[in-house]
């Protein structure tokens, strides 16, 4: 049993990382490589988290024989050896019939010698891959070298100053072993010198990232029964995005133009044209097609001339084309997506006034009606979930979570006093283990331990590093960023693992007992032979969660960040305000397009779902109503003042309306997913020639 349950969770642990994977990596066009580091590293922090309860039970286990082996039959009392001898002769045939019936064995133990292999095979490949191989494939992957030479080199240089903050940590380490009087150096003392290293490095990012997550986690979940709060900041972020996406494709275009010109100096015979046929291959299949080579191009080049670019300007054009197509396509998915939110949400404001009790959206679902809608998530039920159920089930899940991490904080800042013991963790598992009740004690540490996971790597998925690293949905996240959320995962679990073995009283560093310690502790060293770390920094930095959760609770760091200039969704702020009505306004528009797309449609799976019923009101009404003709006066003079305005206006104030800027002064209209087109009517790139075909976006095909 106890070999199966182990078999069961790692093949489960498995498809979870390859099911959270595919929501954010694309497997057809990203390198093979690249998946498979990212899941590696994904799948080993996400073992040692599920793993660890069962390590837990098995230590506990293993003490428990200990204890019994101690009992001396003449120190003992007559009751207790008369409770011994009973429990001895009920045993039976049984192994461990030397031992009380207390002792028996966990559902889920796990053999000796299997965990301690288990963990050292687990830990030091996720080492290898966030201190060597991930940053120095994610370097590699951005690179716009065209040889391995030129890539591995810049790769090198890149992670030089990222290496160089391990290294100062191991170096200062290892200099106080060195020097220490008590202290010999030796292998062992540098193996633990290195896993102590890399746990402080990991340690100082883990406080940071939990902190964060243990209040805003249960405040996003009470935010998200409030459909106000949830529509308003759908139209903040679509302000916020609609200037990325423009951005984004200004960057494109003048990207584009770059490559056209390279395209048009650099002949079919120069040395280099290969190097600008791999750039080629990276471009949009549109931009392909209208830079495709003309016969005049087959002509010599002139070695004297010294018009054409160097090696060292196309990397730079090669990465730069890389980020922006990337970037774009980004964008544009993004903007599709949160529209769909946004309209969802609207339609949930409408229905929730509705008499009939049946959910109309206010588009028609391209999709096919799978049977689970067909049958069970029916308009009826859906009604009652999005309009009465789910306020409820979130506000329920916030204050749960919120009173775990009410139990998280009180813990880390009292793990350190076991008399009398003040962790609240400590408290559950030392009750659990006094019955032996296993299944409790493992169902303890798994809830905890995986509360704690999901605040640090929720909070990981939330980050954003300007748009170097940000892990995108919808299977949008580029390479870097995925090899860089693995680096961050094979970093922050271990000391994560050794955090909560602390607040459980289970590592014998902190709660200075002599007693079992669990394999995976065991692979660690002693950590005492760097004390001023075991006995200080362990203990007491994990108190400042504390702060960072005070500084989080009232928004301390959007705050600055929104002085700095980033905008951040503050209510009581009023660049919030403006950003949330021009996402309203552009949200309008996109409806209004929608609309006037689905009145030419065809209405045949809109009538199978809701039948016969009045939708006129929701979908065929007018679209010159007054509220929103009354704005048309206003906005004519910019309409035709801003850069990306139509050529011409008509007459009416519908049509106005229909073709009013945002208050960003640019027209959304003219940045649609079919943007690409408009440049051909432009008549910026001209088709000639024959065409380069396009290739799968890879980032090793080049080499």
């Amino acid at each position: 049993m106890s070999g199966a349950v182990l078999g069961i969770d790692i093949v489960a642990v498995f498809f979870l990382a390859l099911l959270v994977l595919y929501r954010y990596a694309d497997f057809r066009k990203q390198h093979r490589l690249v998946i498979v580091a990212t899941l590696l590293a994904w799948y080993l922090c996400f073992l040692i988290v599920i793993i660890l309860p069962l390590d837990v039970t098995t230590t506990i286990y293993r003490q428990c024989k200990v204890d019994s082996s101690k009992v001396s039959p003449t120190a003992a009392s007559n009751s207790t050896k008369a409770f011994i001898v009973s429990n001895i002769n009920s045993s039976h045939s049984d192994p461990n019939s030397q031992l009380p019936q207390e002792c028996f064995k966990p559902w889920s133990y796990i053999p000796d010698g299997i965990l301690p292999v288990f963990w050292r095979v687990v830990y030091w490949t996720s080492q290898f891959l966030t201190w060597i191989l991930l940053p120095f494939m994610q370097s590699y992957a951005r690179s716009g070298d065209f040889s391995i030479t030129g890539k591995i080199k810049t790769a090198l240089i890149e992670n030089a100053i990222y290496y160089g903050t391990y290294l100062l940590i191991f170096g200062a380490l290892l200099i106080y072993v060195a020097v220490h009087p008590g202290l010999r150096l030796d292998w062992y003392q540098l193996q633990t010198i290195g896993i102590t290293a890399a746990n402080t490095w990991g340690l100082f990012l883990l406080v940071l990232l939990l902190g964060y997550g243990l209040v805003e986690l249960p405040r996003s979940y009470w935010k998200a029964a409030q459909r106000g709060h949830l529509l308003a900041k759908a139209q903040f972020k679509a302000a916020k995005l609609m200037t990325e996406k423009v951005d984004a494709e200004e960057t494109l275009e003048d990207v584009m133009e770059e490559v056209r010109k390279l395209n048009d100096t650099v002949k079919y015979n120069h040395p280099l044209r290969k190097f600008v046929d791999t750039i080629l291959r990276k471009c949009p299949t549109e931009y392909q097609e209208r830079m495709g080579r003309n016969m005049d191009d087959y002509e010599d080049f002139d070695e004297n001339t010294n018009s054409y670019p160097s090696e060292r300007s196309l990397v730079k054009l090669h990465k730069q084309v890389i980020y922006a197509v990337q970037r774009h396509q980004r964008t544009q998915v993004q903007w599709r997506m949160l529209l769909e939110q946004a309209f969802y949400l609207e339609d949930v404001a409408k229905n929730q006034t509705s008499s009939s009790q049946q959910f109309v959206p206010a588009f028609q679902s391209t999709e096919p009606r799978g049977w689970f809608t067909h049958y069970i998530y029916t308009p009826r039920v859906e009604w009652y979930w999005e309009c009465v159920l789910r306020a409820w089930c979130y506000r329920g899940l916030a204050l749960l979570l919120a009173a775990f991490s009410v139990v998280v904080v009180w813990s880390e800042c009292t793990f350190f006093s076991t008399r009398p013991v003040l962790s609240l963790f400590a408290i559950f598992i030392s009750l659990a283990e006094s019955t032996y009740n296993y299944l409790h004690i493992q169902m303890a540490c798994f809830i905890s331990i995986s509360f704690l996971s999901i605040c640090i790597y929720w909070t990981v998925f939330r980050i954003r590093v300007f748009n170097y690293y940000y892990l995108a949905a919808h299977h949008q996240t580029d390479a870097y960023s995925l090899l860089f959320s693995g680096m961050l995962f094979c970093r922050l679990t271990p000391p994560l693992c050794l955090n909560f073995l602390g607040l459980i009283h289970m590592d014998s560093v902190i709660s200075h007992q002599v007693r079992e310690q669990t394999a995976y502790t065991s692979i660690m060293g002693s950590m005492k032979v760097i004390s001023f770390i075991a006995d200080g920094f362990y203990i007491y930095y994990p108190m400042l969660v504390l702060i960072l959760c005070i500084a989080t609770y009232f928004s301390l760091g959007s705050r600055c960040l929104n002085l700095l200039g980033f905008q951040q969704f503050i209510g009581d702020n009023e660049m919030t305000s403006d950003l949330v009505d021009e996402g309203k306004e552009l949200i309008k528009r996109e409806r209004r397009k929608r609309q006037r797309q689905e009145e030419g449609g065809d209405n045949t799976v809109w009538k199978e779902r809701y039948g016969n019923q009045n939708t006129e009101p929701v979908r065929n009404r007018s679209h010159c109503d007054a509220p929103d003709s009354s704005l048309a006066p206003a906005r004519v003079s910019r309409d035709r003042s801003t850069k990306y305005a139509s050529s011409t206006l008509q007459d009416t104030d519908c049509t106005e309306l229909l073709q009013e800027p945002d208050s960003m002064d640019f027209n959304a209209d003219s940045f649609t997913d079919s943007g690409t087109e408009q440049g051909a009517e432009l008549g910026r790139y001209q088709p000639t020639g024959r065409y380069l075909s396009m290739s799968r976006s890879r980032i090793f095909d080049d080499v």
